[in-house]
């Protein structure tokens, strides 16, 4: 079980800066819409949220038929997990659930020495691989993958499943979607948790191979959203010209404070996201992270053994809090 701080800090009330919540609140749109739905809350919604599905499918130019909606886009992976995950691979550093729900997985390493970029027709899945994961853009880096080699991919590997989680999609990077109902062995994943402010709400998608989705919806709760979550998430949709304005002021906090970090003589990697890897070494993430808790600031080292203890993701926050982070690593990083 993923631990507690990583779900959200508990009852913390400083500065959070441990997950990739977007620091932004939801749209004006999206608050009156479910406010308005609360009195409405002693009715269920449409099943299965048909409206969202169809509001979904005519933007993104699917069948309604290949959409799954659920409460979240964590259970929609760990349904997909427990359905084709007996033999996982992963483009490594990875989101961390995805090691914990697979039964078995192997790896292939993004390397720092090269920013975390990764070609993917390198690609080398050992054989009885059931499932591939990409993580599009990455997550912890925020890099991006070339997409263009995976319909070759799909083609050449038709008993495996390539699962493309697309959770900050809505930030940058080249979706796949499209290609879906052209492909059985397609999956695709995706949350209105980031770009668009709804963590709280949990809303999150599939778009699946029509066998596949029949048989998520088939098996689901017919009402997976509150009345609420629902109107908030249909809102927001209907403004994305203000999703990606939003996105392209989080991307400049994020490289301002990229570069403040970078004047400490801390290391970070390239992001096309609102969070970036950063390496304080010498220094250990774990003891850095101990010491800004003291200061009322929540963050987390990553922990992963294969790049060492100094790595930490730094989410980025609103500007007042970015500079009281950047004040307190001056206090606690030894000679910064």
């Amino acid at each position: 079980m993923t631990s507690l701080s990583e779900k959200g800090g508990g009852a913390f009330e400083g500065i959070k800066l441990l997950l990739c919540e977007n620091p932004l609140p939801p749209l004006d749109e999206a608050i009156a819409a479910a406010q308005a739905e609360v009195p409405h809350s002693n009715y269920y919604t449409e099943a299965y949220s048909a409206p969202l599905r169809q509001l979904i499918g005519e933007q993104l130019g699917v069948p309604e038929r290949l959409i799954h909606i659920n409460a979240g886009s964590e259970l929609i992976l760990r349904q997909l997990f427990d359905r084709f995950g007996q033999q996982v691979h992963l483009l490594t550093p990875t989101y961390v659930l995805f090691p914990e729900i697979a039964r078995r997985y192997t790896e292939q390493r993004l390397l720092p020495e090269k920013d975390f970029a990764f070609d993917l027709s390198e690609l080398a899945m050992p054989q009885g691989t059931t499932l591939v994961v990409i993580v599009n853009p990455n997550n912890p880096n925020g890099g991006l993958f070339d997409m263009a080699p995976l319909p070759d991919l799909l083609r050449r590997h038709p008993d495996t499943r390539f699962l493309v989680d697309e959770a900050f999609i809505g930030l940058a990077g080249q979706s796949v979607v499209h290609l879906v109902p052209e492909h059985p062995n397609l999956l695709v994943t995706r949350t209105l948790s980031k770009a668009h402010s709804l963590a709280g709400f949990r809303v999150g998608y599939a778009v699946l191979p029509e066998a596949i989705a029949d048989d998520l919806n088939g098996h689901n709760d017919a009402y997976p959203l509150a009345r609420p979550s629902e109107a908030a998430a249909l809102a927001t949709l209907q403004h994305e010209d203000k999703i990606r304005a939003r996105s392209l002021q989080l991307r400049q906090w994020t490289e301002a404070l990229a570069a403040e970090l970078r004047a400490l003589g801390v290391r970070t990697f390239p992001t096309h996201t609102y969070f970036f890897l950063a390496d304080f070494a010498p220094h250990d993430a774990g003891t850095i992270a101990a010491s800004l808790k003291a200061h009322n600031i929540l963050i987390k080292p990553l922990n992963n053994p294969a790049l060492g203890p100094g790595y930490m993701r730094v989410t980025t926050a609103l500007p007042d809090d970015n500079r009281r982070f950047v004040a307190a690593l001056r206090e606690v990083l030894p000679g910064a």
